[in-house]
């Protein structure tokens, strides 16, 4: 008996999550397939505000998040073994639930995703990503280590929760090198994965051979011509023409002014923020540089804090011309699934200059300008911005 249509991308291991446990309750789950580009219609909203995949559909209860799909599922056995047969038990299934969604998979995603393609690749975000991924299959692994399952004798919903979120890692990679650093995690996991259930719905899992790796883009190669033979009796050639001074930025070309960009920046990166900003105020020059509210179009599509802290890396990455011109503090405030990307900007000029607005991901953020009438309104918030003591300040980064 189905209890419902789950709609997301194919091999989804979050879906096959939900699959297993409905398969464990004598249930079944429908799959169908969901087009992000197309199929985010003003019905699919109305359910679903946040607009995020998988999303469950039933004639009792729409569903999004997937540890909450399969939950559902889970508890349609009344007194379901797979969520503990007591206090203790549920307590112990919650907990490896959790550490599933914020030890691996939040750490995972960010290992992962940037190699395939999926975020802006940033060395140390990712280097970063593996020693957590390493850190948790450390303490999972002393766990196992006298353990065949997380909680109990059998399968349970922590098992579900842990084997399908380490999917990911064992086919992209955890090669071979990596698997016997934690041969308890890789014994357990072989173990669960071979189970009916889990097979039905992950298939055959083939271990990583060879792991991910970043590839950098190719530079385009410059063709060039080959010269033709001079003729012989060809006329002297005329003077070639000096090749034209590259053209400077239209910021370079405005009237000097009393701050010194680069001496505001030492400034913030040397003291305390309460003593950076006296200075900032002091020195800040409105008719040679403006200040600029910057927020993120698309909140509503944010998921995991540090992905979103992902995003603002990437912009920033892309605005390398803009440098010289502009500092900038963004933040991201909230928590998982329910957060935001502000910040404010120093930009020299009145306008949105094109060393900014031709980055790639310009048009993803709305940027207000503050007008000096503003300032004495504003001060307070900007400082909370630049000291990032924003209410929900989560993360955050600094362009300077």
């Amino acid at each position: 008996m189905s209890i419902g249509t789950i709609q997301s991308y194919p091999e989804n291991p979050r879906v096959a999550k939900a699959q297993i446990a409905a398969a464990y309750s004598g249930v079944s789950v429908d799959v169908k397939g969901f087009d992000l580009a197309k199929d985010r219609t003003p019905e699919f909203m109305a359910k679903f505000p946040l607009g995020k995949i998988p999303a469950f559909s039933s004639d009792k209860v729409d569903l999004f998040e997937s540890t909450a799909i399969a939950y559902y599922a889970a508890a349609q056995q009344e007194n379901s073994p797979l969520l503990g047969a007591n206090a203790v038990e549920k307590a112990l299934i919650l907990q490896w639930v959790m550490f599933s969604e914020n030890e691996i998979n939040a750490n995972l995603g960010a290992w992962v995703y940037p190699l395939l393609g999926f975020q802006p690749y940033m060395k140390p975000n990712v280097d970063g990503a593996i020693e957590r991924v390493k850190r948790a299959l450390g303490a999972l692994d002393k766990v196992l280590l006298t353990k065949t399952y997380l909680v109990g004798e059998d399968i349970t919903f922590a098992d579900i929760s842990i084997v399908t979120a380490l999917v990911l890692g064992f086919k992209s990679v955890f090669d071979k090198a990596f698997r016997a650093e934690f041969k308890n995690v890789t014994r357990y996991f072989n173990t669960v994965v071979a189970k009916k259930n889990f097979k039905a719905a992950l298939g055959e899992i083939a271990l990583c051979e060879t792991p991910l790796k970043y590839t950098p883009p190719k530079k385009e190669k410059k063709e060039t011509k080959k010269e033709e033979p001079k003729k012989k009796e060809a006329a002297a050639a005329p003077e070639e023409p000096k090749p034209e001074p590259k053209a400077k930025s239209a910021l370079d070309l405005l009237p000097p002014s009393k701050l010194k960009l680069d001496d505001w920046k030492r400034m913030y990166s040397n003291n305390d923020t309460d003593v950076a900003m006296k200075w900032f105020w002091e020195n800040f020059d409105s008719e040679g540089y403006s200040l600029w509210r910057v927020d993120y179009k698309y909140n509503d599509e944010l998921t995991l804090v540090f992905m979103s802290n992902n995003l603002i890396g990437g912009f920033f990455a892309r605005l390398e011309r803009a440098r010289k011109y502009v500092f900038a503090s963004m933040i991201v405030t909230g928590t998982n699934n329910n957060n935001a990307i502000s910040g404010y900007f120093v930009i020299r000029g009145q306008e949105v200059p094109f060393e900014v607005y031709d980055a790639a991901d310009y048009e993803s953020y709305n940027f207000t300008k503050i007008e000096p009438s503003q300032y004495a309104e504003k001060k307070d918030e900007i400082e909370k911005y630049m000291a990032w003591e924003v209410e929900g300040f989560a993360d955050g980064k600094i362009f300077k």
